[in-house]
């Protein structure tokens, strides 16, 4: 396979989503070591990197991810659309949806959007919960969860809250407190312009004919894994889990956990995510996710793995992921470091604060069976 292959990236970017790795890692294994479709699969999609590297290079991929914030941003790294595609999307759920069925209100709501403009989005939101099947429907619904909220603009507000942070979503009294102390007021945004914009930064000049499916599910469920469900035979498997310890996506993508038809409050429930009492549980969880995955992969198929560890929790990474692996139908085949998150955009960089960054390590195995 060719490494020149398009880097056009931009579409990466859609929406912040703070576990991410860098597109270097699974672009730079698949762009050396894959050949002319070959599926590859990642059942911990996060915010679709591995799926988008593949797209990048004209691979087949998988998605799996039990986050619908996740799941959503991954089909969008997949959507064959264009910006006309997506603002007509948008504007004929506005015709179909004249008034919104429900508009969350209280205290923290009033603060961080205008009225009309919450207005608008619940209208989006209710169109695009009731059919989001399309491509241009899937793109519009990333869109605008990436500018659900963040930072005001210095020249044009690119964002449709009042000032937030950008990668995780505001906890209500913090915010209320934080704009009540600057005076800070929700700006009424022009919401198709946004829209029309972004749509034109991330698809104008996006790749074509993307392949592939994404499952909003638990990689540690048996029957995601069916042949009814994946028909294709998987050769390549780039995946980094979660650290153990990490444990707050849900919570730290609450407004667009909302969105994708999720509480209109901070929603701190983990029951479909990893568990994290211990490490040894923690291994064993991971170690079902490997020999599901290995049921669906050919014989000598490869794994890698980029794995570390967060300052909160003490144990030493690499014991817990050789552990699940361990007689699991995979076999080790090389351990080799990944310097530290602060390297790049990593999971653990988002939890290092005052303390070093700890050092992460990609791991390559091959399925035996």
């Amino acid at each position: 396979m060719s490494k020149n292959a398009s880097r056009n990236t931009a579409l990466n970017g859609i929406c912040p989503y703070f576990t991410m790795f860098p597109l270097d890692f699974p672009y730079s294994i698949l762009s050396r070591h894959a050949s002319e479709g070959q599926w590859v699969i990642d059942p911990f999609c996060g915010r679709g990197t591995t799926n988008y590297a593949s797209r990048l290079l004209g691979l087949p991929s998988i998605g799996i991810d039990s986050s619908g914030v996740a799941a959503a941003l991954t089909e969008a790294k997949l959507a064959n659309t264009s910006p006309q595609s997506i603002l007509r999307a948008a504007q004929r759920i506005l015709e179909e949806v004249g008034t919104p069925c429900h508009v969350p209100t209280g205290e923290f709501w009033e603060w961080a959007y205008h009225p009309d403009v919450l207005n608008v989005l619940c209208r989006l939101r209710e169109g695009l919960l009731s059919d989001c099947n399309s491509d241009s429907r899937k793109a519009l619904r990333a869109i605008l969860m990436g500018a659900l909220h963040g930072p005001l603009g210095k020249t044009k507000q690119s964002y449709f809250s009042n000032q937030c942070p950008r990668t995780y979503a505001p906890k209500p009294s913090y915010s209320v407190r934080f704009w009540k102390a600057r005076d800070l007021n929700p700006n009424r945004v022009d919401v198709l312009r946004i829209i029309t914009d972004r749509a034109i930064r991330y698809y104008a000049k996006e790749p074509k004919n993307a392949v592939g499916r994404i499952i909003c599910g638990d990689s540690r469920s048996r029957t995601l894994y069916s042949r009814r469900k994946i028909r294709s035979p998987i050769s390549w498997v780039i995946t980094s889990p979660p650290y153990y310890g990490m444990n707050t996506y849900i919570s730290d993508q609450w407004l667009r956990q909302w969105f994708v038809g999720g509480q209109s409050i901070v929603d701190y429930s983990n029951q479909e995510q990893m568990q994290h009492s211990s490490p040894e549980y923690f291994a064993l969880q991971l170690k079902q996710v490997w020999q599901n995955v290995g049921s669906i992969c050919v014989p000598d198929a490869r794994l890698v793995i980029r794995f570390g560890g967060i300052n909160e929790r003490k144990n030493d990474s690499l014991p817990i992921l050789k552990n699940s692996l361990k007689d699991s139908g995979w076999r080790i085949q090389t351990i080799k470091s990944a310097g530290t998150a602060s390297k790049g955009y990593r999971q653990a960089d988002h939890f290092t604060k005052a303390e070093a960054a700890r050092e992460e390590h990609d791991i390559w195995a091959t399925w035996k069976g």
